[in-house]
């Protein structure tokens, strides 16, 4: 088998989806991995250290792999340059993605979406969503101690006492879990709120404070994930967040509904009423925003309040977020690979992420919402 990994097109990613330390893992299995030149140099991992531990580096790695690892969803471009029956794994979006997978399915490329590793006990290893949305959380809290001007922990100084800044953490998923923790050990004072029961033990043994509500187990799907609430109970959650926005120095934002646009938790008034100086940092702003005046990829001032849409958070730490997510593949390549160093297609995680297989959809729910959309 040939495998093939990309040098990432997106704009601003620092990123590579697989490290030499996890390449090698490989060699001795006779599988001959192709690294396109480059790929890893805004990681600072140069093409020497791939070559120094038997890997190849080349300038076109398309015709040479029959199976190709990425981290981003291909362009278009890049799908029309695969060799058909090539096989693809990278995050795919696939339930917005609709015109990637129409080309991935008419290319005839067996697609697995990363997005769709399932959040089970034996999968952690290998999700991808969890590893980056940790990093997420760790620089979402560096870029709000970088906008609202003040210290995050408690001074004793000649000059005075400074108080701690307080931190707002709406949504205690992975990204939220880190964005409390790395607040907390700034000295931040920090508050979290989420709609599933279970966050609260959660969010206290990381030494903040629980915003409390009304809540029941409909809060959580049974695969982890906050579902949707009803009319009263989203009532009670903007007032709830309404009154904590007006005291708080920065909010982080992380509430995603899978497979949905991201709810809107922070209304335009309740920005107006925020402290000048203040913050949002918005890691939903790439499923619409989690506030109602984020703007995806920039960084915008509403009434003296910073309002930060930046996407990709991970490309800001690029070795260990690329470390991280190698990791993952690299586990999930050795669930997926036989003996005969074939794909195993009844490989039960595999079955779960599939997408395009043999000129078709495979995945029912995105095949579901992509023929809708016609």
């Amino acid at each position: 088998m040939r495998v093939g990994i990309l040098k990432e097109m997106l704009k601003n990613e620092t990123r590579v989806a697989m490290l030499p330390e996890d390449i090698k893992t490989f060699l001795d299995k006779k599988i001959t991995f192709n690294v396109e030149s480059n790929a890893g140099k805004k990681a600072f991992i140069n093409d020497d250290n791939y070559k120094s531990e038997g890997i190849n580096i080349l300038n076109n790695i398309y015709d040479q792999s029959d199976l190709i690892i990425k981290i981003n969803p291909p362009s278009l471009e890049e799908i029309e340059q695969m060799e058909k029956n090539t096989i693809l794994i990278s995050l795919l979006s696939s339930f917005t993605n609709h015109e990637i997978i129409k080309k991935l399915k008419s290319q005839n490329i067996t697609s697995l979406g990363l997005d769709l590793i399932p959040r089970t006990t034996y999968a952690q290893s290998m999700d991808v969503l969890s590893s980056q949305s940790t990093v997420s959380g760790y620089c979402a809290v560096l870029n709000a101690a970088c906008h609202i001007g003040k210290f995050f922990p408690m001074l004793m100084t000649p000059a005075g006492t400074i108080k701690p800044a307080s931190v707002l953490v709406i949504g205690a998923g992975v990204a939220g879990l880190q964005a409390i923790a790395t607040a907390s050990r700034l000295g931040a004072k920090v508050e979290a709120f989420d709609v599933r029961p279970a966050a609260r033990e959660q969010v206290e043994s990381l030494g903040a404070k629980f915003l409390y509500m009304d809540l029941d187990d409909s809060a959580e799907s049974d695969k982890g994930y906050a579902v949707e609430m009803n009319e009263e109970f989203i009532r009670k959650e903007m007032e709830l967040l309404h009154n904590t926005s007006k005291k708080v120095d920065a909010i982080i934002t992380t509430a995603l509904i899978f497979g949905k646009p991201a709810p809107i938790l922070i209304k335009d008034y309740m920005v107006s009423d925020m402290k000048p100086g203040s913050c949002i940092i918005d890691l939903a702003a790439e499923n619409g925003g989690n506030c109602e005046l984020t703007q995806p990829n920039k960084v915008i001032e509403h009434n003296n309040v910073f309002i930060d849409g930046t996407l990709n958070l991970p490309a800001q730490l690029p070795y260990d977020s690329s470390k991280m997510f190698s990791k993952n593949v690299s586990k999930l390549l050795n669930d997926i690979i036989n003996d005969d160093l074939e794909i195993n297609f009844d490989n039960d995680i595999l079955k779960e992420c599939l997408v395009t297989h043999n000129g078709q959809i495979t995945h029912e729910r995105t095949k579901m919402i992509i023929e809708g959309d016609q």
